[in-house]
């Protein structure tokens, strides 16, 4: 039998932000906060000897590295942040995620609070 792995680690965040670039009197140019849900996806397959595709130790090694950056933050104060939509703020995780762990192939930022997200495919 052949088939795909995908395994999934969450992380949560919380943190302020605005949207410099948005016109005058608009709600979300002022400084506003979220809380955010993170899935950070992975796909493999498995080392043979130890049945994994990544330890989950190190996934949230990684993750709790990447939430240290950005919790309870203004976003916009963050290299790479300074226009920090939630399509900005989901590539800049996955860059970050990505350079440590190989093998990601999705992160979905999630407002639960709002009903929004955004998910970014590695192509």
């Amino acid at each position: 039998m052949s088939y795909d792995i995908e395994i999934t680690k969450e992380f949560r965040f919380d943190a302020a932000h605005c949207l410099p670039n948005m016109p005058d009197g608009h709600m979300y140019r002022r400084l506003h906060g979220h809380s955010f849900r993170v899935e950070v996806s992975l796909d493999g397959a498995p080392d043979p000897r130890l049945g994994w595709i990544v330890d989950f130790t190190e996934i949230d090694r990684v993750l709790a590295g990447i939430a240290a950056e950005i919790d309870h933050t203004t976003l916009n104060e963050i290299p790479g942040l300074e226009n920090p939509t939630l399509e900005i703020i989901g590539s800049w995780i996955f860059e970050r995620a990505a350079q440590r762990l190989p093998g990601i192939t999705r992160v979905t930022l999630h407002r639960d609070s709002i009903g929004e997200r955004c998910t970014i495919r590695r192509r």
